[in-house]
């Protein structure tokens, strides 16, 4: 349920430099939610997010919304992602993965409420999503005030 996952969506050029193009997909409880990133070919970076979001029933529905996007409209994305540019990605991306727990972990809560997971594998569960994070929250330091 809290996986996520980026797969590959397209490659483009713009400014003479070379794009991968991934869709980071998460459930958020509602719906899967697909967010386009764009990576530098020779970079070895998390790359930029775009703030268009791609909503499905399923991960595969936000994907397939992502892959019709011509290229001109990916090239567009690239550079209102580039004009709207985060500093300090790692710690977004660290902040999202802690929201994504978040909503993880009520989730797990609300389905043990209503029945539909067994309350001791539902608070192994809640118990390891908890640890995970702690983990996730010692590392906010060292992401704390660097730019990417």
């Amino acid at each position: 349920m809290n996986e996520v996952i980026q797969p590959h969506i397209a490659t483009i050029d713009s400014d003479g430099r070379r794009y991968n193009v991934s869709c980071r997909v998460v459930f958020d409880g509602v719906e899967y939610v697909g967010r386009l990133w764009f990576a530098d070919e020779s970079w070895d970076d998390l790359g930029l997010p775009d703030r268009g979001a791609f909503p499905g029933r399923t991960k595969e529905e936000a994907i397939e919304m992502a892959r019709r996007l011509t290229t001109d409209e990916l090239v567009r994305r690239y550079r209102r992602a580039v004009a709207e540019k985060r500093k300090f990605h790692g710690l977004r991306k660290a902040t999202d993965d802690v929201l994504a727990k978040i909503r993880y972990l009520n989730q797990v809560a609300i389905s043990m409420r209503a029945g539909l997971l067994d309350v001791d594998g539902a608070a192994q569960e809640i118990d390891l999503t908890e640890k995970q994070l702690h983990q996730l929250i010692d590392r906010l330091a060292a992401c704390a005030g660097i730019e990417d």
